[in-house]
């Protein structure tokens, strides 16, 4: 299927309660406004909030349906931060249709053989413990929703591991095998969990990747949002422990 040309129908997650990680600017802020455009509630997840303000105001600005503001530092969050975390998502809305976990953290690029440890721990806990316990914490609210998307970000140093991707390479070789896990243990028919790749794509992250790539050559967040849309939607029903491009 070739996901960028996926059209969405405009009530495509109409009531749905989605959790976004990493709203705050590229590709979650994207799909923060897409998915609220197309009908969700979006929880906003992000380490700064004035971002989230921005885009709240922007979604409401839009007419969409209101949206909520989560804070939670991914780095540090404790099984106390998760537990208050879950509590406030049931008291608010009771139940949970997706989760798409956007946020990340690039680290060095450089050879293992000098890798930072205190960076290695640090792009572990962002890119593969917190997505792992975060889906953990919230299966509970996703097993309420009648049919529940959960999407892990993975990368093309995901599906192969690369020189100089370090940690970043392997959390995202990582994350790809336990959405697939999670997939395959799942004993609840109304949740999936598949990966995507979103491809070279004009974000802060890209430029700190490659400082000498010309962004103007790259697609959007925005262009890439079909296939995202497509993976959070009931169109994709039955697609389970997969791992899409966005881009093809």
């Amino acid at each position: 299927m070739n996901y960028s040309e996926y059209q969405p129908r405009p009530d495509l997650l109409k009531d749905k309660i989605i959790l976004i990680t990493g709203a705050g600017d590229g590709i979650g802020r994207a799909a923060a406004i897409s998915y609220a455009l197309h009908g969700a509630t979006v929880v906003l997840h992000g380490r700064t909030i004035n971002k989230l303000e921005v885009i709240y105001d922007e979604i409401e600005g839009l007419g969409a349906p209101q949206p909520a503001i989560l804070p939670l530092q991914l780095s540090t969050a404790g099984a106390h931060d998760y537990e208050l975390l879950y509590d406030t998502l049931a008291q608010q809305f009771g139940r949970l249709d997706g989760i798409l976990h956007n946020a990340g953290i690039l680290g060095s690029r450089t050879e293992l053989a000098h890798y930072p440890i205190d960076e290695w721990d640090d792009v572990m806990a962002v890119n593969l413990r917190a997505p792992f316990i975060l889906t953990q914490e919230l299966l509970p609210l996703l097993e309420k929703s009648d049919n529940a998307s959960v999407i892990f970000a993975s990368s093309g140093v995901g599906r192969e591991a690369r020189a100089t991707w370090g940690a970043y390479s392997v959390s995202k070789i990582a994350i790809e095998a336990v959405s697939q896990i999670f997939a395959k243990e799942n004993v609840h028919p109304n949740i999936r969990f598949n990966c995507i790749n979103p491809g070279a794509t004009r974000t802060a992250m890209r430029a700190k990747a490659y400082p000498d790539e010309d962004p103007k050559t790259l697609p959007t967040p925005e262009q890439l949002m079909p296939a995202y849309l497509y993976l959070m939607g009931e169109d994709s029903i039955g697609l389970n422990g997969q791992s899409i491009d966005a881009q093809s």
